[in-house]
């Protein structure tokens, strides 16, 4: 009966969407978890998706205090009585002095914008470590859409498959009905015979019999072959499934830290940080002949510095690299508008892995509440997966 049904019956499958990269896919019913190994396979994958998530997150933590202090710096310097910010202004202007004539200069040399040399100059300790990073990203980057494309192609190549073998099984069910409707009629035909007109059947009961076997035969194994070579494309789609997850979250990692390096050194490649910072090199090099001005930049920016480190401002340094803040509140009212940026790409960075860790946590919870007989197991490599 079990052949018959699978033979006759309709098999159901759910079409395979395209997927958003984005997304991570947890697809359980593919799993047998009676099976010890499809289900500590399973149970793996969610530790693993936990453990990364986990890592990136430790790793955006660092950035995001340094953010939202420089935004508390914000806060303390408006929050400063007027007389301390005329104070800071005086200073302030009299740095913004020695600026004007860096700009002049500038102005004359046309080697790379005002604007851009004090952008990279405030960011001086960071760029190279950044140019670094981009690259990093954008190579990565390369090899995991490539992956990414590889996984989606084979993924539509089992899906191709598995049609395919549906169709294959499909047709034999048909030739199976065929083989049984022309039996039967055989068989009537011969009782017309036998019985209506006396005639002497046996042999082709017999050869009717036998046609019917050796058919029923070969479309079982045809049958047999087909459902086996299925099973395989199930299982390998399944672990492609698990991989394209571990993949999804490197790919969306990668990108948002890709933005988040775009955002922060306000550039769209590698190639062109570079590019400013062998100008922002070479501008600096012939600068060292406005040395008087420096020093008087220098001398005021300490004055700055010393001012500011009476207060509860956690960076006096990077302060006195940017006097316009004290000048207009603009300034101070743009700055406050990046950092705010910066911080929500951050915390969507955080949010995102948290979610995937989340969730993770949640499909082990889910499957051992669902498959009570496997909890202690699954407990157990959870306790293992958190001792390392």
């Amino acid at each position: 009966m079990g052949f018959w049904s699978n033979l006759f019956g309709k098999r159901k499958y759910q079409e395979a969407e395209a997927e958003d990269w984005d997304s991570l896919v947890y697809a359980r019913d593919e799993v047998d978890f009676r099976q010890e190994e499809q289900r500590r396979g399973y149970i793996s994958n969610c530790l693993e998706q936990v453990a990364e998530a986990t890592y990136e997150m430790n790793l955006l933590k660092g950035e995001y205090s340094l953010v939202t202090s420089h935004l508390t710096d914000i806060e303390e310097i408006e929050a400063l009585p007027q007389g301390e910010r005329d104070a800071l202004g005086n200073i302030a202007g009299r740095l913004a002095a020695m600026e004007q004539e860096r700009k002049r200069y500038h102005s004359r040399k046309n080697r790379m914008s005002d604007a851009d040399f004090h952008r990279i100059r405030k960011q001086e300790d960071e760029i190279q470590d950044g140019i670094v990073k981009l690259q990093e990203c954008e190579e990565y980057g390369v090899k995991v859409r490539q992956d990414l494309q590889r996984l989606d192609r084979e993924r539509n190549a089992y899906e191709f498959r598995r049609q395919e073998l549906d169709s294959f099984l499909n047709n034999l069910r048909g030739m199976a009905m065929i083989f049984l409707t022309a039996f039967c009629l055989c068989m009537a035909m011969l009782l017309v015979l036998h019985f209506g007109f006396e005639m002497d059947t046996q042999i082709g009961y017999l050869v009717a019999v036998a046609a019917v076997a050796v058919a029923a035969m070969a479309v079982w194994v045809k049958y047999t072959e087909g459902e086996k070579e299925l099973r395989k494309v199930e299982v390998a789609a399944n672990k492609l499934v698990s991989l394209q997850n571990k993949v999804k979250i490197r790919y969306v990692n990668n990108k948002s830290l890709a933005d988040y390096l775009h955002l922060k050194y306000n550039t769209d490649s590698r190639a062109a940080l570079e590019k400013l910072w062998r100008q922002y090199q070479e501008e600096k090099e012939e600068r060292k002949e406005y040395e008087q001005a420096e020093a008087k930049a220098e001398y005021y920016q300490r004055q700055l510095m010393v001012k500011l480190s009476n207060y509860r401002i956690s960076a006096p340094g990077k302060w006195a690299m940017q006097p316009a803040a004290f000048l207009d509140r603009r300034e101070m009212v743009e700055m406050r508008h990046e950092l705010i940026l910066r911080r929500q790409k951050l915390r969507e960075q955080m949010d995102y892995n948290r979610n995937v860790a989340d969730t993770a946590r949640k499909e082990i919870m889910d499957v051992a509440e669902k498959y009570p007989a496997y909890a202690e197991e699954i407990t157990k490599m959870v306790d293992e997966y958190k001792s390392y």
